[in-house]
Parts: structure tokens; C-alpha cells; sequence
């Protein structure tokens, strides 16, 4: 129900908004010109903003965008963070290397097919050189070498990339892996990432923006609009108005589609919103419904540690971007849980138009979240649950009543929970919340 009503909120702002759907607007290359779009024009509610910003203001938020068909919606800086101030994208990244990838690949100067020694050399693992001969760039952009991800895993050394499994048997977020890709793709144009970037993107784009090396990381470093930037470029497919960037069509398609058969939410190196389960860094749990269950379904997004999303929808011509230090009690390499959140607010202010705020409805909820001691909810048709922590092992469990119930949380530690609610036939229904 919560789908379909969904669907009908979109069917009805593509009859009555004249601003759904529209051309999608693109700034200058140079200068801070940057067109607007009222909220009164799209028919959202600026009553409800104070709130938004509120919030990630607690949340240690540094910069929050909103463009609507390209056009600046919602830009909001906090402290003494501005436009021109620079910050790491984090994970986020992992979508300009995708990116990049594709049109190395549309240059013939690589394929996602090629065994990742043909780039690196024989000897980048520690496996054997049957084991390694099997790992290609696909492997590495879809997250399914094989290689242990609990071992060193931002170790990008030979002696750190050890065998646990054959490629494409197991989903499991890997950092070392997807950081090599920089030097493959290196060793691929002859051009360090930087060089590659400038080339192809960035004097295309405008963007501005630089890789810089953290640790073993290679972390990009840009201005938030310089992310806008780079979400228009994927909204509209891989060209920047007039001007051709990534035109494989097959490859973008298949970068932001499902790219394997273990996690349903994982293309290269982009997570997908509206598929039948997902799966998160740190776990092998498999979960059930959407990855962000507040947002779009054909939302796609690049998520970076401590809270750095850029999220696209196309069906909606939207982008939202924030960037920030790490929302409270919430450090998580991929943290859903504060996106979504995000998502609940953005439906509020969008609800004069279509009554959004039903996607977000559901018959049972927990109170408060996020909760210090119990954790209040009413029941009336499951009899058992289970709380899962992030590793995905079960911390506590018991028996439901009728009516409302209440459960002692005081003892976990503050992070994110995943709470499983069963009845006696093994129907499911799997909530979150924060501690």
C-alpha cells in the first residue's frame, strides 16, 4: 500500500506541477551562477524547513542542497562552512570511480571484463595465481572478489588481500579492493586519477575538486556544489548539457542497476533504493525492503562514511546532497538510517503537493527514536522479535504481547539497531532505530 500510494503522490505531481519532470537546467562551467527555484513555484511547504535544518544542524551537518530539475533549491551551510569550503566525500567517491571507470572503458583503454593483473601485475594478493587469475575490475566495482574484508581492510598491500571465498560467491564492502581501482584505472590511460579526472570530467562539468591521499585511501575532496555538479551529470545519464561525458548507455545502465545476484541494492560501486532486500557493510544478513525506505524507489545514491550522500532520482529530476562530520550516534560506513531520516523531513516540506508523508506511514512504530532506556511500541499482530546490532548478530530477543509493549534497551551501545518483529506462521516485518 505504501508503494502504491507512492506512485499516486508521483502520477498526481506530474498533472498538476508544471515544474515535474521539466528540462533539466545546467550552470555555467564558470562562476557562481547558479539558477533558483522558489518553493512556492513547486508548491512545497517552507513551514516545514526550520525543522530540516534544525535537525542537521544537531546533526553536525556542514552543507545541504536540494536541486529540483538542476535549479538550486534548498542550499543551506552551517557554522562557518560556506559554498567555497572544501570537503571529503568519503565513500561518496566510490561513484566518480565507477564513473571514471565507464569511460576508460568507452576509450578501449580497459574492460570491467579484464583480470585485474592485467593493471596491478601478478603478485597484488596473496592468493594463489589461480585464485588471483579469477578477479576482474568487475569484481572489484561489484564488491565480490572473494578477498577477506576483515583482515586489514583498508590495506591495500599484497599481504593484506588474503582469500576467503571465489569470486562472486560473497557480497562484502571491501575498501581495498575498490581502492585499487585508482591505480587500475591509472595503469589503464597513463594518467593519474587527478589528470584523468581534470580531462574528462572536471573541464567538461565545471566541477571543481581534488584526490588527495589519506592513509591508504584515496579520498576526493570537493565544494558541495561541485557534488551537485557531478549528481546532475548522472541525472542526466552522463552528459553535461550539450556536452558529451560517459555515453555508454549500456555501461551507465548497468553501473546504477542490480550488478549481482547476492545484494539487490549494489550496482558498481552506487547503491539502489526500491529493491526487495539489501544487504550493508560489516554483515552477510540479507534484509528485507528497500534500502532507504523513505525516499524514491528509482533513487540511486553514493554514500560516504559520517554522512556524505549524494542521492539522484530521476523520476523525480531531484538531487539531495549533504555533507557533514558524523550525525550523532550514528558512525557507520554506509549510514541508512540518518538518509532516511533525511528522506522523512523532505517528504514533510514536499506533502503540500501530493500528500507524501503517507510513503512513509506504517501500522506499527517505535517510540522514542532515538530511545535511551525502553523502547515503546503497540502490537497486535506479532509474537516474537529479535534486535540485530550492525555486525548483524542478534543482541537480545523475547515475546511480544498484545497492546503496548516495552523493551529494556538501556544496556546497548549507541549505534543503529535493526528490529525483527515474527509471528507464529514466520511472517516478518523489520524496523529501525537509533541508540
Amino acid at each position: 500500500m505504501k508503494r502504491i500510494t507512492f506512485l499516486i503522490c508521483v502520477l498526481f505531481l506530474n498533472l498538476t506541477n508544471v515544474n515535474a519532470q521539466g528540462a533539466i537546467y545546467f550552470p555555467p562551467l564558470a562562476g557562481d551562477s547558479w539558477e533558483t527555484i522558489s518553493l512556492s513555484e513547486l508548491g512545497w511547504c517552507e513551514d516545514e524547513i526550520p525543522p530540516l535544518y534544525e535537525y542537521l544542524d544537531d546533526q553536525n551537518t556542514k552543507a545541504f542542497l536540494v536541486l529540483k530539475d538542476g535549479k538550486i533549491v534548498l542550499e543551506k551551510y552551517f557554522d562557518t562552512f560556506t559554498k567555497d569550503s572544501l570537503w571529503y566525500w568519503a565513500s561518496a567517491g566510490k561513484g566518480l570511480t565507477a564513473f571514471l571507470t565507464g569511460i576508460a572503458q568507452q576509450e578501449a583503454l580497459l574492460s570491467i571484463t579484464d583480470t585485474t593483473s592485467t593493471y596491478l601485475g601478478e603478485g597484488w594478493t596473496s592468493c594463489t595465481p589461480e585464485q588471483e587469475e579469477k578477479i576482474t575490475i568487475l569484481n572489484q566495482i561489484t564488491m565480490t572478489t572473494g578477498l577477506d574484508e576483515e583482515f586489514e581492510a583498508y590495506c591495500t598491500d599484497p599481504e593484506c588481500l588474503i582469500f576467503k571465498a571465489d569470486v562472486n560467491e560473497r557480497w562484502a564492502y571491501h575498501n581495498s579492493p575498490y581502492t585499487l581501482m585508482d591505480e587500475v584505472i591509472s595503469s589503464a590511460t597513463g594518467l593519474s586519477m587527478n589528470l584523468y579526472l581534470n580531462s574528462r570530467v572536471k573541464s567538461r562539468t565545471g566541477m571543481d575538486g581534488v584526490y588527495v591521499p589519506v592513509d591508504d585511501n584515496n579520498v576526493f575532496f570537493s565544494t558541495p556544489r561541485s557534488m551537485a555538479r557531478f549528481g546532475l551529470l548522472m541525472l542526466n545519464r552522463g552528459q553535461w548539457d550539450l556536452t558529451d561525458v560517459l555515453t555508454d548507455e549500456v555501461y551507465f545502465d548497468a553501473m546504477v542497476s542490480t550488478s549481482q545476484s547476492l545484494n539487490e541494492a549494489y550496482g558498481y560501486l552506487w547503491w539502489l533504493n526500491g529493491k526487495e532486500s539489501y544487504m550493508l557493510p560489516q554483515t552477510e544478513m540479507v534484509f528485507d525492503g528497500p534500502l532507504i525506505e523513505a525516499a524514491p524507489d528509482d533513487m540511486f545514491a553514493a554514500i560516504g562514511k559520517n554522512g556524505q550522500y549524494l542521492n539522484v532520482v530521476p523520476s523525480e529530476n531531484l538531487i539531495v546532497i549533504r555533507m557533514g562530520q558524523a550525525p550523532t550516534g550514528l558512525e557507520s560506513l554506509v549510514p541508512t538510517v540518518f538518509n532516511n531520516t533525511i528522506w522523512e523531513y523532505l517528504n514533510e516540506i514536499m506533502c503540500g503537493v501530493a500528500g507524501v508523508e503517507d510513503l512513509v506511514s506504517t501500522d506499527i512504530k517505535l517510540y522514542p527514536n532515538p530511545v535511551s532506556d525502553l523502547l515503546s511500541f503497540e502490537n497486535n499482530d506479532f509474537h516474537f522479535y529479535e534486535i540485530y546490532d550492525v555486525h548483524g548478530r542478534v543482541v537480545l530477543t523475547g515475546e511480544l504481547t498484545v497492546g503496548i509493549n516495552e523493551i529494556n534497551v538501556s544496556e546497548l551501545q549507541n549505534e543503529m539497531y535493526l528490529f525483527n518483529l515474527r509471528d507464529k506462521e514466520g511472517n516478518t516485518k523489520m524496523l529501525k532505530f537509533v541508540k
